[in-house]
């Protein structure tokens, strides 16, 4: 349990420092003395350790600003790891200098440490880790609109020019923006909404917009950076506290919310698939976070 509390730790700060501190080898600094002294006074040095290496690999297996180079499978791992360590490992019975003196009551019962930092773990991981996760997932099902990737190839090459064909037609919009589930998805810049992109492309005379640089497609507006992780940790309380008919009624809220974008859809289906696998990835990781907390509970 304490294995996959400092993991999930090392990895949600880790995230939180690429993506908010301004300063990243101050942030990463800090991180690790916390784990530090964590480990110092729980008795937990191996776990901690292994917590660092596993957060320093998962910094390089899943990159904040490109595509990821091993995929998918980095969270893969990272979850059997966790839940392995969970399920094989179980509680441990001393939990150091800090179990002495270690005492958090709630409705159910005494909190034990390592519960403790397992919950405060999984809570960071959701936060902005889970963005890339998701992120990871939608990369690899390719459901980023091809015609605006195959735009910004074209600007790429100075010996291309675009044509009618590499403009989109359907849906001109800058795929890429943080989406209100915290993933990738359809936004424009500086937080315009793809129906005001299509309207302001639509304005624009045609050899404006073909002068328009190349930009990466997967970044754009980020106020779903907040909207997803609050998803994901109220589907992980919900869950834990038995509340279907509630946390039913929010994904199908979330749903008709989002089905009048989806609806301009047209044949293509575009957006629906980016609403579905990334939906259900953000809820897969909800509910397996709110498997571990409950797992190592009853452990």
């Amino acid at each position: 349990m304490i294995v996959a509390g400092f993991i999930l730790l090392a990895v949600g700060s880790a995230d939180l420092v690429r993506q908010f501190a301004p300063r990243r080898w101050v942030g990463y600094l800090t991180v690790a003395v916390m784990l530090l002294l964590l480990g110092s006074v729980s008795d937990a040095l191996v776990p901690m350790v292994l917590g660092l290496v596993v957060g320093a690999l998962w910094v390089w297996c899943m990159p904040a600003e490109r595509r990821a180079p091993l995929g998918f499978w980095p969270a893969v791992l990272l979850g059997v790891l966790s839940i392995g360590s969970v399920v094989w490992l179980g509680a441990r019975t001393d939990a150091g200098l800090i179990g002495s003196v270690w005492s958090v009551r709630s409705p159910f019962g005494e909190i034990p440490f390592d519960l403790a930092l397992l919950t405060v773990g999984t809570g960071v991981f959701l936060l902005e880790s889970a963005n890339l996760v998701v992120r990871a997932a939608l990369d690899g099902e390719h459901t980023w609109r091809p015609a605006e990737l195959r735009r910004a190839a074209v600007l790429d090459s100075p010996d291309e020019q675009p044509t009618a064909s590499d403009t989109p037609v359907a849906h001109p919009v800058v795929p890429g923006a943080q989406a209100d589930d915290g993933v990738i998805g359809v936004i424009g810049e500086a937080g315009v909404g793809a129906a005001d992109t299509v309207a302001a492309e639509q304005s624009e005379p045609a050899g404006e917009a073909d002068a328009v640089p190349a930009r990466d497609p997967r970044a754009g507006f980020k106020g779903g950076r907040l909207i997803g992780p609050l998803e994901r940790i109220l589907v992980m309380l919900l869950t834990l506290a038995a509340a279907y008919p509630i946390l039913a009624a929010m994904l199908a809220a979330k749903g008709i919310v989002r089905f009048p974008e989806i609806s301009r859809d047209g044949e293509t289906g575009a957006r629906a698939e980016y609403f579905l696998v990334g939906s259900l990835v953000s809820w897969v990781i909800g509910l397996g976070a709110a498997f571990l907390v409950w797992w190592a509970a009853h452990s």
